[in-house]
């Protein structure tokens, strides 16, 4: 087997992220090999020689989003970078597609969507179980934290329009977590998060 070149990781990354795009705006069933390969510019055929079938592409958006999740739970939060401006800034500028793609794949459905959301409920209930409250059902608060949070990824366009503002702008993306974190106690996520995470809000509304 030839190695993969620079080249065709970059021609596949092109190619996954027009596939990201088309499948937030139209769906999967709508999109097409053919209307990917145009937006990443390349042929059909190359789009089968890196990715197979839509569905397989369609896979490969999963893992992608999941492991972008991932990434930046474990340096947001595990890492105690929630404070720092330019993580929120780098969230701010990465996520965007990657959470309208999510908020799709949510509604349209498909394995790697309910594989994505049982996955941030495990850790965020692995967070919460860290915070005490022994007699709390965690499983539960954690499902319902995660909902509530990824439905403004569902419903973005709504909250864009209700906010008069897109709520992936920065001032958007202030209001709704200035807004997200006058919703939740602080005792809920504990007081060191809710600290770091208003103190990066704050920070990033002052740069801009």
């Amino acid at each position: 087997m030839r190695p993969i070149s620079e080249e065709d990781l970059t021609t596949r990354a092109r190619i996954r992220d027009a596939a990201l795009g088309l499948f937030a705006e139209h769906g999967v069933k709508a999109t097409t090999i053919r209307g990917i390969a145009a937006v990443s510019g390349v042929s059909p055929g190359l789009v089968q020689h890196h990715f197979g079938t839509k569905e397989e592409l369609r896979q490969a958006c999963d893992d992608y989003v999941l492991g972008y999740l991932r990434e930046q739970i474990d340096v947001g939060v595990t890492g105690g970078n929630l404070e720092k401006p330019e993580f929120i800034e780098n969230v701010h500028r990465t996520a965007p597609p990657l959470m309208k793609y999510l908020g799709r794949a949510l509604v349209d459905g498909s394995p790697g969507a309910a594989a994505m959301f049982d996955e941030l409920v495990t850790m965020t209930e692995e967070h919460l179980s860290h915070e005490g409250h022994s007699e709390a059902d965690h499983r539960a608060r954690a499902a319902v934290l995660t909902a509530m949070k990824l439905g403004i990824a569902v419903l973005h366009e709504h909250v864009s329009r209700a906010l008069g503002a897109d709520v992936y702008s920065t001032p958007g993306t202030v209001r709704v977590g200035k807004a997200q974190l006058d919703l939740i106690r602080p005792e809920f996520l504990g007081r060191e998060l809710f600290e770091q995470a208003k103190t990066g809000l704050g920070r990033l509304e002052e740069r801009h």
